[in-house]
């Protein structure tokens, strides 16, 4: 009789343990443990709601491996970077612009980890990516020693994801594209075919990549094209976007942060926004979805394209943008950081302001004084941080000595 007790005693207590362990299992735990696109579709109402969690907590991460666990987010720096496209991270061309960077100012690296084609630059994980061959011929195999080169070298580390802007996808995925009225997959001007943003599929695509490159090491990730089409009134009467719930293309620029703000809780890189540059000024969201209280609340950096050559005359009453670099520079941050007062005052959170400036020729030639100006205004106007784009990669490097 004592045996058979303290068999039930310790079956009742192994029973209660089990029990106690399932009410305490992390989030991050159950999501690795199941399916992993049990987000996919996640209704609005319940991205909504920002996590209170602490993110930085070491539990497993959600996708790709769960014997990797989420360490604290990198130290925050005032970073002056470049872009890289796929070219420039081909071993062969790596050391080139680590060179470059650890021989000026600079301290930091924008690299394409999905580009402007919708290609993978990497060998990915992710199944979709793998289904559709998006990562062919990638620029590396092994992105997580990539990644630790650059930090080797100190350098701050960004991966550039290109979201709504993919041809590729598509291509291979027809009922995620952007449709004519009739049917048929739009296109731009250019013959570029875009993807639909309201597609929470795509979301999905867009936040396992984003989850994949945060586990190889990135220190931040960068969402681009997160708009849509431009000429926005044209396109509206060609297509027919995928919309049952009647959002605003603002609302669901906002909608796709707040997804991807919950999918991305448990990893440790930052995460930040392009936005046009006219996005710091513009009353509306200029029909692409961009409007800057939506965005700015939602990423830890925002980052408008304020490129002189890409304002039209007149703009801020300057007669001609391309060549009044400081002014432009001046005029937009001056417009940005008023309206990040305006929802700090509200009590809201803000996005750090670190805007890219131009370094190509369009309009005119730039040369290192005109990159020069930008940065000048910049400072002037109490901002420490910047990007420089040329898309191929060919930088101005006395400028930035």
């Amino acid at each position: 009789m004592k045996l058979t007790k303290k068999l039930i005693s310790i079956v009742f207590f192994m029973m209660l343990m089990a029990f106690t362990t399932e009410q305490n299992a992390s989030p991050g735990t159950m999501l690795s443990l199941g399916n992993s696109h049990l987000l996919k579709h996640a209704t609005i109402e319940s991205i909504e709601s920002d996590s209170k969690e602490d993110s930085t907590k070491e539990v497993p991460s959600s996708e790709h491996a769960t014997n990797h666990f989420v360490k604290q987010k990198p130290k925050k720096v005032d970073v002056r970077g470049i872009y890289l496209n796929r070219t420039s991270i081909k071993e062969e061309n790596v050391q080139k612009y680590i060179d470059l960077i650890k021989s000026t100012n600079l301290n930091a690296a924008v690299i394409d980890v999905k580009d402007d084609y919708g290609k993978i630059t990497y060998d990915s994980n992710v199944d979709l990516v793998n289904q559709i061959g998006a990562d062919s011929n990638p620029a590396t195999k092994d992105l997580e020693k990539l990644v630790q080169r650059f930090k080797d070298a100190g350098i701050y580390t960004i991966a550039r994801i290109v979201v709504f802007k993919d041809p590729y996808l598509a291509a291979k995925k027809q009922d995620y594209a952007i449709k004519r009225k009739d049917g048929t997959v739009w296109q731009d001007p250019s013959g570029t075919k875009w993807i639909d943003p309201y597609k929470e599929e795509v979301w999905n695509y867009m936040t396992s990549i984003a989850k994949e490159v945060s586990e190889s090491g990135f220190d931040e990730i960068q969402y681009d094209y997160i708009r849509f089409p431009e000429r926005a009134k044209q396109v509206d009467q060609e297509v027919t976007y995928d919309n049952p719930t009647g959002l605003s293309k603002a609302e669901n620029i906002l909608a796709f942060l707040k997804y991807s703000k919950q999918q991305l809780k448990q990893h440790p890189s930052y995460v930040s926004a392009d936005v046009f540059g006219l996005v710091t000024t513009a009353s509306d969201d200029m029909g692409i979805g961009q409007v800057w209280e939506n965005i700015s609340p939602h990423v830890d950096y925002i980052s408008p394209m304020t490129y002189p050559s890409h304002y039209a005359p007149g703009s801020y009453g300057v007669a001609n943008p391309d060549r009044a670099p400081y002014d432009i520079m001046a005029l937009a941050m001056k417009d940005a950081k008023s309206r990040n007062a305006k929802l700090k005052e509200q009590g809201k959170t803000i996005a750090t302001i670190r805007p890219w400036i131009q370094d190509f020729d369009y309009l005119s030639t730039y040369t290192a004084a005109d990159v020069q100006k930008q940065i000048k205004a910049l400072e002037d106007q109490g901002i420490t941080q910047y990007l420089i784009w040329n898309a191929g990669n060919v930088y101005t490097v006395e400028a930035f000595k």
